[in-house]
């Protein structure tokens, strides 16, 4: 299921993007971004919809032809409750 988060930079890669998920695992997740992002950068990250944030590190960017960055991403600190199909679930509990 593609869910859509923000992805929030730092002061390296500031702005914040739309981006869409292609695995979630309670540990990460993998989206597919426009920008591309530097291996062990950190960021914030935001499920759209839902409270669940997450402070993450960047684990891999690796190009999609034509189509931006797939983005693997391990969260460090996180709060909040991730909503999928109508119901919802707290990020730790949440299965990829």
């Amino acid at each position: 299921m593609t869910l859509a988060v923000h992805l929030c930079g730092n002061a390296e890669t500031p702005g914040t993007e739309t981006a869409f998920t292609e695995n979630v695992s309670p540990r990460g997740v993998r989206v597919v971004s426009v920008r591309r992002w530097r291996a062990n950068e950190d960021l914030d990250f935001v499920s759209l919809p839902g409270t669940f944030r997450a402070r993450a590190r960047v684990a891999y960017c690796q190009p999609i032809l034509g189509q931006g960055y797939a983005v693997g991403l391990e969260f460090l600190e996180q709060t909040g409750r991730w909503v999928v199909g109508g119901s919802s679930a707290t990020g730790k509990s949440l299965d990829g």
